[in-house]
């Protein structure tokens, strides 16, 4: 058994605030606070706009699926494909259309904010940690505190390092680390360790609120990777002071510090096409947007109010814990009358990813057991029905995969688009071709219709930087700019197929109650041996080689080859996906303008970090522990 750490001393903690915490029901809510209209004229056009085009697209393929399977008499295989298209479609068709939303809301400009600040505000920036590297912790929040320091502040501000860690090694290198960051700087850095993680970061979040959320207006959730320039805190509070029924903010975070391939192509694609799906999800979510869990601004007691979260019933009648909770507490601030908006494009509010495919999967899993979940609260009492769209949205995101899968397979299987070679030329007349009648979708065309569908937001967003030439510069000037774009969109068809089939898995071992345990993420470069990849790739890699074999063999249609080669490849793409790309030459390096020039605010957390490693090395920095 690990042996534990000892317990935090009580003077890195301001004096309790206790905060009570209602706990919330499902079955039940208590009287909004009345303030917030439930409907508007502006968001019902909006939501008009995002949802209609959507549905238009959607039942124009089905119908025209249906014409053409009905000309040769309508099967039950056909029907499969027409339910699974309608099924898959409509959530693609959603991103073009928020999309264009984003591109009409470009055109008619944007409103400025006329409504005055509120007074000063107390505002407590969270770190929930859990076995994480304290030097990057620490590194990041020294680098946060400097930020605040630079510029004006309107409120006042402390760090909460909230530890969960287990270990006591690193228990004991994080409070060495918190303090040293006490020695200086003029905003307070404070932490507290709980010796048990009970009910993992939402838990960790609630005992702070309960222990101290009193003395503070707003929190500023952030993850253990999170950074934020001053600039970027300090307009989330301001918007919160100037909108009295927001009970949250979200920003949206950008991606930075990935060296890898896998790494580096999520870099780019949310640097190119994120910000225009961002922008039209602001757009139709209007005041009931949703939480992610980190780099939000929170009302504290709204949250304390409304959206303390009751346990699921899980296997056997035991209580379950939500898993992904940030969800479902956007809703219920909602449900309580306050606003949850998104704060689109504010800048320096950033994040880092998965250095690695394997890396992406383990996260995935957990997201999708926990988003899985929301299937089951879709009822509750009082809820909004964009808060229940979000929740269903969630979900779908990983149902999706076994829907694409089992339309591939039924299509492939069940439909074949040609029965052995066509010919063209008659032997009675063979200077004139015979073009074949087309009674059915030709695969190939389909295949390029998903593509288009898919890779259509991509397009349009990159068009639209190409059209600034300031902006492509920063990505290294236009010719750079298209063959990275064109690269990321390669990488991210090959990389397609092999996310299908592990977000399928994720779904099965979800519904069979698979644990999946959790681990500090891992964000730096690294590579996982060849055994390693071919026991997590087995299934890619048998579906791979058995669609190969059933085209060779002529029983599968030939238009699944881009599907089939990735699959049979994944170990190969799982190996490359870890591959630094940081140093290499030319579009492979998926240069983005946060990679080629890092924000200040990320180069300042470097320093900080090779300064608390070092320090923590020293004899000194034990015997500060010790005290």
């Amino acid at each position: 058994m690990m042996p534990t750490a000892r317990p935090a001393p009580d003077d890195l903690m301001p004096p309790r605030a206790p905060l009570d915490m209602r706990e919330q029901r499902f079955d039940a809510c208590a009287p909004a606070r009345g303030a917030l209209p439930r409907w508007r004229v502006s968001d019902l056009l909006w939501r008009v706009g995002a949802f209609g085009p959507a549905l238009l697209i959607t039942l124009s393929l089905i119908a025209g699926v249906i014409r053409w399977f009905d000309a040769g008499g309508f099967t039950l295989q056909e029907g499969i494909v027409v339910l699974l298209i309608g099924m898959t479609f409509i959530w693609v068709s959603l991103s073009v259309s928020a999309v264009v939303l984003a591109i009409v809301r470009l055109w008619l400009g944007r409103g400025r904010e006329t409504r005055a600040r509120g007074g000063p505000q107390r505002v407590a920036l969270l770190v929930p940690i859990y076995n994480e590297d304290p030097t990057a912790v620490l590194g990041n929040v020294a680098a946060m505190r400097a930020e605040l320091a630079r510029g004006p502040r309107k409120d006042s501000f402390a760090f909460f390092v909230l530890s969960d860690t287990q270990d006591p090694s690193i228990a004991a290198a994080e409070l060495r680390a918190v303090r040293l960051l006490q020695d200086d700087g003029d905003v307070p850095v404070h932490y507290r360790r709980r010796a048990r993680n009970t009910d993992k970061k939402i838990g960790n979040i609630n005992d702070w609120i309960m222990g101290w959320g009193a003395d503070w207006e707003a929190m500023i959730v952030l993850d253990a990777d999170s950074l934020m320039t001053g600039a970027a805190i300090r307009q989330l509070a301001d918007a919160l002071a100037r909108d009295p029924d927001a009970g949250l903010i979200q920003s949206f975070p950008a991606l930075i510090s990935a060296e890898t391939l896998f790494g580096r192509m999520q870099q780019f694609a949310t640097s190119v096409y994120g910000w225009l799906l961002a922008e039209g999800l602001a757009l139709w979510s209007r005041n009931e947007g949703n939480y992610w869990g980190h780099n939000a601004i929170i009302r504290t007691r709204a949250f304390a109010d409304s959206a303390r979260l009751p346990y699921l019933r899980g296997r056997g009648g035991r209580p379950e814990l939500i898993l992904s909770h940030d969800f479902v507490e956007a809703g219920m601030l909602r449900r309580a009358g306050w606003a949850v908006r998104f704060l689109a494009r504010p800048g320096g509010s950033f994040e880092e990813t998965p250095a690695t495919l394997v890396d992406y999967v383990l996260r995935d899993r957990r997201w999708c057991q926990g988003n899985l979940q929301h299937l089951r609260i879709l009822a509750a009492r009082g809820f909004h029905p964009i808060t229940r769209f979000h929740l269903l949205q969630g979900a779908v995101a990983y149902l999706l995969s076994p829907a694409w899968f089992a339309l591939l397979v039924v299509w492939s299987a069940f439909l074949p688009m040609a029965q052995g070679p066509v010919s063209y030329f008659n032997p009675a007349n063979p200077l004139y071709p015979v073009w074949p009648q087309m009674s059915r979708i030709d695969g190939v065309w389909f295949l390029v219709f998903i593509y288009v569908m898919l890779l259509l937001p991509k397009i349009v967003a990159a068009a639209l930087l190409a059209q600034s030439r300031g902006v492509v510069a920063l990505y290294g000037g236009a010719g750079r700019f298209a063959a990275t774009t064109a690269v990321e969109i390669a990488l991210a068809i090959l990389y397609a197929p092999i996310m299908m089939v592990q977000q399928t898995v994720a779904v099965v071992r979800a519904l069979a109650g698979a644990p999946n345990p959790w681990a500090p993420q891992q964000r730096g470069a690294a590579q996982y041996g060849w055994m390693t990849l071919v026991r997590f790739h087995w299934l890619e890699t048998a579906l791979g080689a058995v669609l190969l074999a059933g085209m060779f063999a002529g029983l599968l249609s030939a238009w699944l080859t881009p599907v089939a080669a990735s699959l049979a490849g994944a170990v190969v793409l799982s190996r490359l996906s870890g591959v630094k790309v940081s140093g290499a030459p030319g579009p492979f390096r998926l240069d983005t303008p946060l990679s080629l020039r890092a924000p200040r605010v990320e180069r300042c957390a470097r320093v900080e970090r090779a300064r608390i490693a070092k320090a923590l090395e020293t004899p000194e920095a034990a015997a500060i522990a010790a005290e």
